[in-house]
């Protein structure tokens, strides 16, 4: 994640109503009507479900209050809003309360294919359908949980957990691999290019995740199958601190790019 952000929340009025200039509208639209062309046959059923029960309008940027009203129905989930970028501690906290940030901005048109901070259609387009799934929305409030009290080094290891499901995951089915990770489905190239024979596609298991270095400035060259998106729930029945102690007993893999240009984030 950068240091900084040329970018700036808007604020909510005092009825919570945030606005925003047509000309952020028009970019929403451009976003999601360009992924909504391309996530048949490559989502998964989970994604598109929650996809359909937030019944997100292509003609504006929805209102956070919009989506509040379907995530708690479904799991007990809110948005929360905050700025273009939080701090690790914010972000655990936010999560290990069921709350997920949203940053209340959207990305111009010279950035229209790719920003390094989230912005709110990477948050609601990308993450918010899938935690209406009940076992995908326990394993995130896990996370935050864990995350809150971890140490920095501890924290380094659950971001590599996070990028490689939460952000970057892809799940196996009967008609196939299909893609689970916000990052991914907020993202027309990437979610083009996952699940071509040109990325590594390997099994997911815990330990290696965590021991899995990444960057997120490019394509990504591995991802992480898992068999089904209830493992994501799994996770949250077994002692991942532990499992985070063996990683660093154990070191990280060699990574498939240079090594200097490592810039990991938990969010």
């Amino acid at each position: 994640m950068p240091q900084s952000s040329t970018y700036k929340a808007r604020n909510a009025n005092a009825e919570g109503y945030i606005h925003y200039p047509e000309a952020d509208h028009q970019v929403w639209h451009t976003l999601i009507t360009r992924q909504l062309a391309t996530l048949p046959n490559r989502a998964c059923d989970a994604y598109l479900d929650g996809l359909q029960q937030l019944a997100l309008p292509e003609d504006r940027i929805p209102q956070l209050a919009e989506i509040n009203r379907v995530l708690e129905q479904r799991s007990g989930w809110q948005v929360a809003a905050v700025p273009a970028l939080i701090s690790f501690d914010h972000f655990f906290a936010l999560l290990a309360k069921r709350q997920f940030p949203v940053a209340t901005f959207i990305r111009t048109t010279q950035d229209i294919d790719y920003i390094q901070e989230p912005d709110i259609f990477h948050e609601i387009f990308g993450h918010c359908p899938m935690l209406t799934h009940p076992g995908f929305a326990e394993f995130t409030h896990t996370y935050g949980c864990l995350g809150a009290k971890a140490s920095p080094q501890d924290r380094a290891f659950l971001a590599r957990l996070y990028w490689l499901t939460v952000e970057f995951g892809l799940v196996d089915s009967p008609q196939g691999i299909s893609i689970y990770g916000g990052g991914i489905l907020s993202s027309y190239t990437e979610t083009r290019y996952c699940l071509t024979p040109q990325p590594l596609h390997r099994p997911f298991t815990v330990l290696d995740a965590l021991r899995t270095p990444y960057r997120i400035d490019i394509l990504q060259p591995l991802y992480y199958v898992i068999d089904r998106i209830e493992t994501l729930y799994q996770l949250t029945q077994i002692d991942l601190m532990t499992k985070v102690e063996q990683a660093k007993r154990l070191g990280l893999f060699a990574p498939s790019f240079e090594a200097a240009k490592v810039n990991e984030s938990a969010h």
